[in-house]
Parts: C-alpha cells; structure tokens; sequence
C-alpha cells in the first residue's frame, strides 16, 4: 500500500477489489501515477494526455471514415448526372420530343433529316423572318452565321409531310396587366401580334375578331372573346397552304417571348408557351371532322391573359 498523498497523514488507500467473478483481488500494488506509463491514479483524473491520445486516434478514423465516404457518394452522383446528360437526348428523341425540353438544352431547335440544330432565340427570330420575307421576294436579313440545313428545313418543311420543324422554350412574363379590349376589338398586346405579323408576311387573311368583339363562333372561354386572339387563313386546305401556314406558325414560336404569345395552334399540332419545353403536342379538336376547328386552314394565335 501506498500512502495517498491527496488524503489526511495516518489514512492509506486499499488495493481495490475486482468486480471480476473470474479474477481474484488484485494482489500487486496499485497502478502508478505517471501518466507517461499509461497508468491511472485512483482518487486522481486522468491528465490530458492520457485522455486525448486514444479518443484523439478514434476521432481521427472517424472523420477519415466519413470523408471517404463522401468521396464516394459525390463521385456516384457524378457518374448519374454525366450518365443522365448523355442519355437524355436520345430518350427525348425516341419520345418525339427534342432537346429543348432539357432545361440546359438550347433555347429553339430545328429538326432536319441530320438530327436537331439547336438555335438561340435571336438566331430563331432571325432564321424565320429571313425565310418569311424571301418566301415574298423581299429583303431578308443575314443568316450565313445559322446551319444551313436548319434554313432549308425552314423554308420547305419537313420532306415526306408538312408539319413543325421548329420550337422554342420561353418563359412567359410575369406580373403582366390585364388589358382591356381596344376599338379594334384586339388588347393592346395582340395589336402588337398583329402589326408584327403584317410588317414580315404582308398583306394577310385575318378572322376571329372585329371592332368592338366577337360574343360567338369559337369554343367556350375561347381567347377570341377578350380580344386576345387572331386568326390567319391558308385557304384551301392543301399541301402548298400548310407549307405556308408553317412559316407563320414557327416565326410565331420564336418571337413568343417578346410579343407575349400564349398559344400557337395550326394543322392538329398546338404550342403553349407554359408547356414550351415539351414542344408540340397533338391538337385535340372537340369535333374531329371539323377542319376549322382542327386548324387545318387557320393559325391561331393568342397571348397572354394578364392580371
């Protein structure tokens, strides 16, 4: 026994006693006080290098533990991600759909027989007006910058069948005021719709409005009755009309943002700025056998409500 020199002179401390059912009392002296032989003092706290040396080493493993694995969850996420990107195109592709509908995806893209051609808006805005106004024999702006392919595709359509060739994705503005019906019997916003189109098409043949409204001939809570929506005409139903009529449709799509196109319908096809990125979708018409109300011989264009 040695005397513990934390308690008063004349008392000792007795040898402890295991707890142990398999061990007898301890028959050695008690462990030593110095800490640098790893010992522990009864009455006495380890010091601190007793206690941090080996938490210090399993704290250690710890975080090395986690940040591998970390690592590894990053890196696996990484591989989807890339996996995801690669992948994408084509599943959008075997849907009918093109890659505008990724939200890192170009802004407008042409299909052509040698896959999409992916445009900015402004290359869009100017690809279709330069082939609207050489369709009229007028000036057209430059487009020697855009894919050639995507300008002949524009021009003539689609090789086996009229239909759309081009779409853009666009986010309809917001906070936008309600507009009230004008004497022309359109709001200010689809005047704009209208003086636009006349500046690149010319002459047009136009229905679907009239000074002071329209109250009937369209479906119910049709655009038409608030003077938001304009009526092209490409009459007789032909292949030749159709081609003519897609060349409205796709200026119409890509000049969507800034004139606040809501709707574009033509041929059994329909654009919806909200629904942009899925491009266009099958026009439903309420009477199949109807070709007004199927749009085969009229574009239709809308814009935006407001308020």
């Amino acid at each position: 026994m040695c005397p513990n020199r934390n308690l008063p002179p004349g008392r000792v401390v007795l040898p402890a006693v295991s707890t142990d059912p398999h061990q007898g009392a301890s028959d050695g002296p008690p462990p030593s006080r110095s800490s640098s032989e790893g010992g522990t003092d009864p009455d006495r706290a380890p010091g601190p290098a007793a206690r941090g040396r080996p938490r210090g080493r399993r704290r250690g493993r710890r975080r090395g533990g986690c940040l591998v694995g970390l690592l590894v969850t990053l890196a696996v996420l990484a591989l989807i991600a890339g996996g995801l990107a690669l992948a994408a195109p084509r599943l959008l592709e075997a849907v009918g759909r093109d890659r505008t509908a990724l939200p890192w995806g170009p802004e407008c893209a042409v299909q052509t027989e040698g896959g999409a051609v992916a445009l900015t808006i402004e290359e869009a805005q100017r690809a279709t007006t330069a082939v609207a106004l050489s369709a009229r024999g007028a000036e057209a702006p430059d487009t020697s910058d855009i894919d050639p392919a995507a300008m002949e595709r524009l021009a003539q359509g689609p090789p086996d069948d009229a239909g759309p060739s081009l779409t853009c994705r666009v986010s309809p503005a917001s906070g936008l005021e309600r507009e009230e019906m004008a004497e022309s019997g359109l709001t200010p916003r689809a005047e704009e719709v209208l003086a636009a189109m006349g500046e690149v098409f010319g002459e047009q043949s136009l229905g679907g409005y009239e000074p002071g409204g329209v109250d009937s001939g369209h479906g119910t809570d049709s655009a038409h009755y608030d003077g938001r929506a304009i009526d092209v005409f490409f009459r007789p139903v032909n292949e030749e009309n159709r081609r003519e009529g897609w060349l409205l449709a796709h200026w119409l799509v890509a000049h969507a943002g800034e004139l606040q196109v809501a709707n574009v319908i033509f041929d059994d096809k329909i654009w919806n700025a909200r629904g942009s990125a899925g491009g266009w979708w099958d026009y439903r018409s309420p009477d199949p056998d109807n070709e007004i109300l199927r749009h085969l011989d009229h574009v239709h264009v809308d814009v935006q409500r407001g308020g």
